[in-house]
């Protein structure tokens, strides 16, 4: 009999219940057993996962209290993650943290320090590593067909020419947008030998970064991170360029846009790219001969941070994010703010 993963939520809002939540329900092994939020009673979906048997409450400590709890889910303002994971780690809880994890390389540290000393396990909710657009990058570069690398784009594009907030590092495009484009490219390559940054305000001079390039380098590549809230035509989402060939993606995923009209994961046609969306690779073979072919994009599931999740607590594997991953991340965002 397969092993169930019971699970917690501190957090019940529009995020626990678009990017976490359906993609639990499609996992059998997974059990919502607790959820925690401040205010409850306010969203319709708590009927229908009471009815089920998760018991919601106001107060942290009854997940602390409950020993039947494997896995703690944060999923609340960037702000509390520090403080949250840090009483759930020193609990004894595991804990699966969304992004950006923290602000500073000294807290992100310390959580790493805790949960090791403790043997517990402690992750970013990294899901847009199982983004369709970055999975089919990924699988690109390793079948070959592009040579050595020596140029890499991902862009995250925005028109919102009216939309500028005030708030501080935490409630601008770079920890907010930056923090899932550096992890991409640290899965792929690694801690970066420098960085270049260009982060500013563009709307209102006055309001947080809303626009970003950023320049990590690495042995013979470059590989670039950037976002802009006034693209009233988006760039390409990726540009590869190799010693043999280019891929150009243009599109994004499509998990949150279907999410977002109320399509869900199990459903039909769901995140799928229809064939005018496919990525186009431009390469040279063993011949010389310039050879064009449109790829199939590769299926998207944000669910498989769970199942890494549950496979590294269950059965002891690797995390999928791993720690020196995890805070090359936030050495390269916090560092964005200081130099």
């Amino acid at each position: 009999m397969t092993k169930k993963l019971n699970i917690a939520y501190v957090g019940f809002g529009k995020s626990t219940n678009r990017y976490h939540i359906p993609y639990v329900k499609e996992r059998e092994n997974i059990v919502i057993k607790r959820i925690v939020n401040r205010t409850l009673g306010k969203r319709p979906e708590q009927a229908e996962l009471e009815a089920t048997g998760t018991l919601f409450s106001t107060d942290v400590a009854d997940i602390i209290n409950d020993d039947l709890i494997d896995l703690v889910v944060i999923v609340t303002p960037a702000f509390a993650h520090y403080d949250y994971a840090k009483q759930l780690l020193l609990a004894g809880k595991n804990v699966l943290c969304d992004k950006p994890l923290v602000e500073t390389l000294e807290q992100a540290k310390e959580l790493v320090d805790i949960a090791k000393e403790k043997n517990l396990f402690f992750m970013p909710f990294q899901n847009r590593r199982f983004d369709s657009d970055f999975l089919t990058v990924k699988k690109v570069i390793e079948q070959g067909y592009l040579g050595d690398l020596v140029d890499i784009t991902v862009n995250m594009d925005h028109f919102r020419p009216n939309d500028a907030s005030q708030g501080g590092n935490f409630d601008g495009a770079w920890y907010g947008h930056g923090v899932h484009l550096v992890d991409q490219m640290v899965s792929l390559f690694g801690t970066p030998e420098e960085v270049q940054y260009d982060i500013r305000a563009t709307r209102d001079y006055d309001s947080v970064d809303d626009y970003f390039s950023v320049n990590l380098m690495y042995p013979n590549l470059r590989a670039t991170v950037a976002a802009t809230e006034v693209a009233a035509m988006p760039h390409p989402k990726w540009i590869v360029y190799g010693t043999k060939g280019t891929f150009i993606k243009m599109d994004v995923d499509q998990q949150e846009n279907d999410l977002k009209v109320g399509m869900f994961p199990g459903d039909e046609g769901f995140g799928q790219d229809s064939p005018a969306d496919f990525g186009k690779l431009t390469y040279f073979n063993q011949n010389g001969d310039r050879i064009v072919k449109h790829i199939p994009t590769v299926a998207g599931d944000y669910g498989r941070v769970y199942d890494s999740a549950y496979e590294a607590i269950i059965n002891g594997a690797d995390k999928l994010v791993s720690d020196e991953q995890m805070l090359a991340v936030i050495k390269t965002l916090e560092n964005g703010f200081s130099k």
